[in-house]
């Protein structure tokens, strides 16, 4: 150890050995106004974790938890590829994802009531191009958490694994990320599960739950490099209080709640459950009724104004909040005791389904998702390829993004007020995973060559929207006439434990989210799993829970699978006529200059003959044509076919002569190409002046009968007549030059007539 900390704290670090690579954890060297920071190093990656705690708590009724993740594109030796932004501004929707992906198994492991701020950053520093750095930060965050004393239950660990020829491998590099058929992402806190969130290429069940508990046991070592972090820094746990309900009011409502809920038959809560608009309203009055019986009461026989304004205010905060915990007590209560859900469902038990495809008349693809009263519209643009979305972050250069799924829910989607701006955190993330889930399914862009982009209405919310989004897209995207592998379908599973008995449920909704204990979503084919994204509110789920959370989902996704192909079983074989109908060709690599023409000026012209088209070509010499008339496109194909075309020995074309001089004329075969019709090729007969025959402009029939090899043509015009009868071909003149070469000595004709003449000569 030594001191360096102008705040006299020792600088010092802990190392281990972590997937064949050294895993360091680094204190107090740097961040001295931090409450805590870190620097993780693993390979030539190196993380920055820093915590700043408030003094005091915040007057709010939630935990202030901020959780950022910050890349930087020094970290990989780069400037950005923005003309005009070279600096790191808002962040990209990968950083946003990979700091939720940090936030989502922390934030647990805090206690009910905590009000403190607490701000964790992650700056990636430098990366290790050999492997993704998010998981690191993870550690990073956990890490300077252990050391800022606050109440976090920690440590976690972080690991990102694939499956490579059969074999789960942790910290893939990117050839093996692309020959994986998983990537999934599992955190780890002592022996538990927290937090899942995984893509997969169809991967079926058992597999998934074979990697994940690979995953705890690789992730071990990292999990107790940080205990003994802990142990060596022995940091005192700074005093807190919890912001926890009022335990009389608490009691009170509770035990009115009991005796109101009862419906008819006397039973608790049957009053309160139903169809979920009908709850809502019920359970409004019930409240309206309370605090008018709490009012009374609390008032009684008070006259100061202010007191009985400090009444009302107890009343929208503390008795408001005890009800609403009632309720979720309630929904829990239920679900344990009585096995009964708030709508009155099993729990294995999948909402009413609709499914409605072709919603929407001049749009390429449309559908209408519905489940219960979760409902999903989504809307398929086709576009060329070139509309595809560069992706430039720290760990991709010039990446595409072919496939963009966005995921919209405005404040009117839950029945109230709200200011529409921009998406935040929690749209970004549930529109990638529907698009994680569809990935997997996609055609390649060599057999379809479009930019697809999906987006997601959400008309109607009630849990489980980005399953409903999932499924949504799925039916829109078939209805596009996008050809998808298999039909995709998305289910999120919930969570109640009593004790040690977990209760699972299949189609989650807002009260039991809001009541529970997990929410898993699962998406896949009727093959396997695509997508994965799991959350808890408990300490961590065993391996026997998520097994059967597993195979609840696999039920529930196909029935809701069966409902889908109710609406459209298989993708249309077409396109919609209002989408860029599309077609390819190639062309030699060599002709691409030629396409284009100097300063694009080739391509402008065909652009402005078909009707504005749109042409891609890339550097390989594929083109890619696209226009909502077909005969655009064939005319455009047909430009292009000859400008690109090659004269062959024996063709014939009707050539327009471009050029006349003495001897010779130059023609057109084709646009692009220009032959030499030597007057001697005119006609069978001599033709003593060319200009007498032939005027710029004339069109002649011409027959290829040279190409040398630097692509020269000559042509005859005479070949394309009738041979006159009695036609004899002029002699030419036969001068031999030079000494006779090798393969003239084996031909006898020439040799016996060159010895001939030398014999002559010698005489």
């Amino acid at each position: 150890m030594e001191i360096i900390n102008p705040t006299g704290k020792y600088t010092f670090s802990v190392s281990t050995d972590f997937c064949g690579r050294e895993l360091k954890i680094e204190v107090n060297r740097v961040g001295f106004r931090t409450t805590s920071s870190v620097l993780v190093t693993y390979g030539d990656t190196v993380v920055l974790g820093s915590v700043v705690v408030s003094e005091k708590p915040v007057v709010q009724d939630f935990f202030p938890l901020s959780i950022d993740y910050e890349e930087k594109f020094y970290a990989a030796g780069k400037i950005s590829g923005s003309k005009f932004i070279k600096r790191e501004g808002k962040p990209a929707d990968e950083a946003v994802l990979i700091g939720r992906l940090i936030d989502r198994p922390i934030r647990p492991l805090f206690p009910k009531g905590y009000r403190q701020e607490v701000q964790v950053v992650t700056t990636v520093l430098s990366m290790d191009p050999n492997f993704r750095p998010d998981v690191v930060a993870m550690l990073a965050a956990s890490s300077a958490l252990l050391n800022a004393g606050v109440p976090f239950d920690g440590p976690i660990a972080g690991l990102r694994i694939g499956r490579v020829n059969g074999e789960f491998k942790a910290f893939l590099s990117e050839e093996e990320r692309e020959q994986s058929d998983l990537d999934l992402v599992v955190a780890v806190k002592d022996q538990k599960i927290v937090m899942v969130e995984a893509g997969a290429n169809e991967v079926p069940e058992n597999v998934i739950i074979e990697a994940m508990r690979w995953a705890v046991e690789v992730v071990q070592p990292a999990l107790e490099l940080q205990k003994k972090l802990r142990d060596q820094l022995n940091i005192t746990e700074k005093p807190y209080e919890l912001s926890l309900p009022n335990s009389l009011i608490t009691e009170k409502v509770e035990s009115w709640t009991r005796e109101h809920f009862k419906g008819e038959d006397g039973q608790i809560g049957t009053k309160v459950r139903g169809n979920v608009l009908d709850r809502k309203r019920i359970a409004d009055t019930l409240r309206d009724q309370m605090d008018a019986e709490f009012a009374l009461e609390l008032g009684e026989g008070e006259t100061d104004e202010e007191k009985i304004a400090d009444y009302e205010a107890r009343l929208k905060t503390e008795v408001h909040n005890a009800y609403e915990l009632a309720v979720h007590h309630e929904v829990r209560r239920a679900i344990i005791e009585d096995g009964v859900r708030p709508d009155g469902r099993k729990l294995n038990e999948v909402r009413p389904l609709s499914s409605q495809v072709s919603i929407l008349p001049r749009v390429h693809g449309s559908s209408l998702f519905t489940r219960g009263l979760t409902q999903a519209m989504n809307i398929v643009t086709l576009a060329p390829l070139s509309y595809a979305q560069v992706v430039d972050t720290m760990e991709v250069t010039d990446g595409e993004r072919r496939y963009m799924h966005h995921y919209n829910a405005p404040s009117y989607t839950v029945g109230e007020c709200g200011r529409l701006g921009s998406p935040g955190r929690r749209e970004i993330g549930h529109g990638y995973l529907a698009e994680r889930a569809l990935l997997p399914v996609l055609p390649s862009k060599e057999d379809f060559p479009y930019a697809i982009r999906s987006v997601t209405e959400i008309m109607s919310q009630n849990g489980s929207t980005s399953m409903a989004a999932t499924c949504s897209s799925c039916l829109a995207l078939m209805d596009a006439g996008v050809p998808l592998k298999s039909a995709v379908s998305g289910v999120a599973m919930g969570l109640m434990l009593d004790g040690e008995t977990p209760h699972v449920l299949t189609d989650l909704m807002d009260a039991e989210d809001f009541a529970g204990d997990m929410d898993f979503k699962v998406a896949g084919t009727r093959n396997g799993i695509t997508a994965l994204q799991m959350d808890i509110k408990v300490t961590g789920i065993s391996e026997e829970i998520l097994r059967e959370a597993l195979a609840q989902a696999h039920k529930g996704r196909m029935e809701i699978l069966d409902n889908m192909e109710t609406a459209i079983a298989k993708p249309r074989d077409h396109v919609s006529e209002w989408a860029p109908k599309m077609a390819q060709m190639m062309i030699p690599v060599d002709k691409i200059r030629i396409v284009i023409g100097k300063g694009g000026e080739q391509i402008d012209k065909i652009i402005a003959a078909c009707d504005g088209i749109k042409i891609d070509i890339t550097d390989d010499g594929k083109c890619v044509f696209y226009h909502t008339r077909q005969d655009m496109i064939d005319k455009a194909m047909q430009i292009v076919g000859d400008l690109i075309r090659e004269a062959k020995v024996g063709d014939i074309y009707d050539a327009t002569v471009s050029e006349v001089r003495e001897s010779f004329a130059f023609v057109t075969l084709f646009p692009g190409t220009d032959a030499l019709l030597h007057v001697s090729e005119l006609a069978w007969t001599r033709v003593e002046k060319i200009q007498d025959a032939l005027h710029v402009g004339d069109t002649i029939k011409v027959k290829v009968t040279g190409v040398d090899a630097t692509g020269k043509v000559k042509v005859s015009a005479k070949e394309c007549l009738e041979k006159p009868e009695g036609y004899v071909e002029p002699k030419k003149n036969f001068k031999p030059q030079g000494k006779p070469n090798f393969h003239e000595k084996r031909e006898g004709a020439n040799v016996e007539r060159r010895v001939f003449k030398k014999k002559e000569n010698a005489e």
